[in-house]
């Protein structure tokens, strides 16, 4: 009997080093399971338990479902969760520079996207470095149109209308058209739309898609204004505390889910419209007025951003035109 407690034992013993051994960190994003960018948090997730041999397991907690996506820089700032993935326009107002990706009609396709996200990347992460972040990868949203419950034509016709703002530039966008600028984050936009609390936003066909947008609004305007990115983000101490194997193991997973994330994004970007489109959406290019008038507005914006950006967004700019 002795023999079979001691084994038994043992076997409690090496059952919790093992358990011990193990490393859970939490990654809260803002968007919903069967988003592209969660699934892909998802792909990473696996990538890492599977490279560090299970030593570092990461839980993925979608749809705002751990911390609202204002709360979720704060939260990997202070240590709360590890690891998150956040929408860098929103943290313009903290940095012009972390709004690079938003300025309307600087970049505004994939290629250009990426230029511009080279020319920027090492201005972003000595940003987040100050404060104990570091940047790990970035993936794009596909490009930003105008959704509408009624048909557009010039920037008249925006003067009024309950606009959704989820960032710094969306709200002054809306203002600039005479907008009633509303701030609702992606998790409540559903409700917002349903509620008549929106009438109009801009954003990526996939956002339209995952809110169900079609089900309220029946006009979207390919304006391709911008393509945000998303960004996962990594609380540096908890990094630093990794063995230097399943720091590699993160940094390796975490290159593949960048390149698999701007691949896929592009692929869906087409699939989402056609869906849209399916669904009863009207999805068109806005009226030369529209289009007009909108770019004059984005200049003004870029100007405004580059001026707060200083020298640092000088920089930025100077290199993505040498691209």
């Amino acid at each position: 009997m002795k023999h079979v407690i001691g084994f038994a034992s043992i076997v409690l013993a090496m059952t919790s080093m093992t358990a011990s051994a193990q490393t859970k960190w939490d990654l809260p994003a803002a968007y919903p399971a069967g988003n592209f960018h969660s699934e892909n948090l998802v792909a990473f997730a696996n990538d890492v338990e599977k490279a560090s041999a299970g030593k570092l397991k990461i839980v993925v907690h979608p749809g705002a479902s751990l911390f609202k996506a204002p709360e979720i820089k704060p939260a990997v700032q202070r240590g709360q969760a590890q690891i998150g993935e956040v929408l860098m326009t929103n943290l313009e107002n903290e940095d012009a520079i972390f709004g690079v990706s938003g300025v309307p009609f600087i970049a505004t396709s994939y290629d250009l996207s990426g230029k511009l996200y080279k020319a920027s990347r090492k201005h972003i992460e000595d940003r987040f470095a100050k404060q104990g972040i570091m940047l790990l990868y970035s993936v794009p949203w596909p490009p930003q149109g105008i959704y509408s419950k009624k048909p557009l034509a010039s920037v008249a016709d925006m003067k009024g209308i309950k606009w959704r703002s989820y960032s710094p530039v969306t709200a002054k966008l809306g203002e600039m058209m005479g907008a009633t600028s509303v701030t609702v984050q992606a998790a409540e936009l559903s409700q917002a739309l349903a509620t008549g609390v929106v009438e109009s936003y801009i954003s990526s066909g996939s956002t339209g898609f995952d809110s169900k947008t079609y089900e309220h609004v029946k006009y979207w305007y390919d304006t391709q204004a911008w393509l945000p990115l998303n960004a996962v983000i990594v609380n540096k101490a908890a990094f630093d505390a990794l063995d230097a194997a399943t720091q590699a193991a993160v940094r390796k997973a975490g290159a593949d889910a960048e390149t698999r994330g701007w691949k896929v994004s592009a692929e869906k970007n087409g699939w989402y419209l056609d869906q849209l489109k399916a669904k009863g959406m009207t999805i068109a290019p806005p009226a030369p007025q529209f289009s007009t008038e909108l770019r004059k507005l984005g200049e003004t914006l870029a100007g405004e951003w580059a001026k707060k950006g200083g020298a640092d967004a000088t920089a930025i700019l100077d290199a993505y035109l040498k691209m």
